[in-house]
């Protein structure tokens, strides 16, 4: 899933560490939020509207494998 994730969301900055907390903005960037230098942490209601659309997301790649491959 985190393939699928580093495809869908481009870093904003190159990164050698791919952290929790890396990935953990990813989500929350596919639920709204903008992760501007002045924005405050995401909250539980963005984090888990990132993780629905993720979740959207990789059930729609794995529908298109099974059909497609």
């Amino acid at each position: 899933m985190s393939n699928l994730l580093d495809h869908i969301v481009k870093d904003q900055e190159p990164c050698d560490q791919k952290t929790l907390s890396h990935y953990l903005t990813k989500i929350a960037r596919l639920g709204g939020y903008l992760a501007r230098a002045s924005d405050p942490p995401p909250g539980n209601t963005v984090i888990w509207r990132g993780m629905m659309r993720l979740t959207d997301i990789t059930l729609g790649a794995g529908s298109v494998a099974n059909i497609c491959g």
